[in-house]
C-alpha cells in the first residue's frame, strides 16, 4: 500500500477512535452503570447524610403532611403552630437509622420501577410512594405530644419520577444507549489500533492517538460541567438545587473520575512519547574509507588470499 494512502487511512481511523471515545465512556456509563441497582442504591446511599438532601426530604415530607391535614381536617388556623412541629419531626427522622434503611430501599424500589418503565411497554409514569415516611413522622409527632397528631391521615402520596408523556421518548434512548455503551467503546479501541497499525510513522500515531484521547476526556469533563448547569436551571419551582446538585455530582461521580482518567492517561502518554523522542541517544556512525584503524602497537591488518 502506498506511504500516501497509509497515512490517509491511518489520519481518518485514528480521528474517529478520539471522536468515539467521549461518546463511548458516556454510553457505556449510563448503559452499565446507571442500569446496576446495587450500584445504584450504592451510589446514593451516602445522600441520607448530605444536608441538602435531608431538607429536601423535610420541605417535601412534612409539606404533604400539612396538605393531608387541611384536607382532610378543619384545622387550618392550627397550621401555622403545627408546622414547626412537623418539620422538626421530619428532620429529626432523617437522622435515624430507620431514614437510612428507607432512603435505602427506596431508591432500590424506584431504580426498578424506573428500569421496568424504559424496558416495557408500560405507559404509567414511575411515582414514589411517600407513605412509609409519613407514617413514622406521625408516630414521632404522637410522642412528642403533638395536638392533633393523631388525626394525622397516613395517605399514599404518590411524586413522580419519571412521567408519562416522556417515557416514549426516554424508552427509545434507553434502547439506543444499550446498544452505544458496547460497541462505541469496543469501536474506538479497534480505530485506535488499526490507525497506529496503518501509519507510516508510528510514533506520531501513538502521540496523535493520546492527544486525541486526552482532548475526549477534556471535553466530556466540560460537558459534565454544562449538564449540570442546565439541568439546575430547567429544575421546576419548588425544588431545591442544592439537594438537585448533590443526586447529579452522586451519579455522574463514576463518568467524572473516567473522564479525568482518560485526559491524564492521554497526556501522560504523549508526554511519554515526546521525552522518549527528544532524550533519544544519537546512533553510532561509521567512519568513511573502510575499516577502523588498528591500535598503535598491534598488527597490521592482514587481506586474506582469495
Amino acid at each position: 500500500m502506498p506511504s500516501r494512502l497509509r497515512s490517509a487511512l491511518s489520519a481518518v481511523l485514528i480521528t474517529l477512535s478520539c471522536l468515539f471515545v467521549p461518546f463511548g465512556a458516556l454510553a457505556a456509563w449510563a448503559a452499565y452503570g446507571l442500569t446496576d441497582t446495587g450500584r445504584y442504591v450504592t451510589t446514593m446511599a451516602p445522600l441520607a447524610a448530605d444536608p441538602a438532601v435531608r431538607e429536601a426530604v423535610v420541605d417535601t415530607v412534612g409539606d404533604g403532611i400539612l396538605r393531608a391535614v387541611d384536607q382532610h381536617l378543619d384545622v387550618r388556623p392550627v397550621r401555622g403552630s403545627v408546622r414547626p412541629f412537623v418539620h422538626d419531626a421530619v428532620r429529626s427522622f432523617t437522622h435515624t437509622r430507620a431514614f437510612r434503611l428507607a432512603w435505602d430501599t427506596g431508591n432500590r424500589v424506584t431504580h426498578d420501577a424506573v428500569l421496568r418503565a424504559l424496558r416495557a411497554e408500560d405507559a404509567r409514569a414511575v411515582t414514589v410512594d411517600l407513605a412509609p415516611v409519613t407514617a413514622q413522622v406521625k408516630r414521632q409527632l404522637i410522642r412528642d405530644h403533638v395536638p392533633l397528631a393523631a388525626r394525622i391521615p397516613v395517605e399514599h402520596t404518590a411524586v413522580a419520577v419519571l412521567p408519562a408523556d416522556r417515557l416514549t421518548t426516554l424508552r427509545k434512548g434507553f434502547h439506543v444507549l444499550e446498544v452505544a455503551g458496547f460497541w462505541l467503546p469496543v469501536a474506538a479501541v479497534a480505530f485506535a489500533v488499526g490507525g497506529i497499525a496503518f501509519a507510516v510513522r508510528r510514533r506520531r500515531a501513538v502521540a496523535a492517538t493520546a492527544l486525541g484521547t486526552a482532548l475526549g476526556g477534556a471535553l466530556l469533563v466540560l460537558a459534565l460541567a454544562v449538564g449540570r448547569s442546565l439541568t439546575l436551571s430547567d429544575l421546576p419551582a419548588g425544588v431545591s438545587h442544592p439537594a438537585a446538585g448533590a443526586v447529579y455530582d452522586a451519579l455522574t461521580g463514576t463518568l467524572r473520575t473516567a473522564a479525568w482518567l482518560l485526559l491524564g492517561l492521554g497526556a501522560a502518554v504523549a508526554l511519554t512519547v515526546w521525552l522518549t523522542r527528544r532524550l533519544r541517544l544519537p546512533r553510532p556512525t561509521r567512519r568513511r574509507g573502510g575499516s577502523p584503524a588498528a591500535p598503535a602497537g598491534g598488527p597490521a591488518p592482514t587481506r586474506a588470499r582469495i
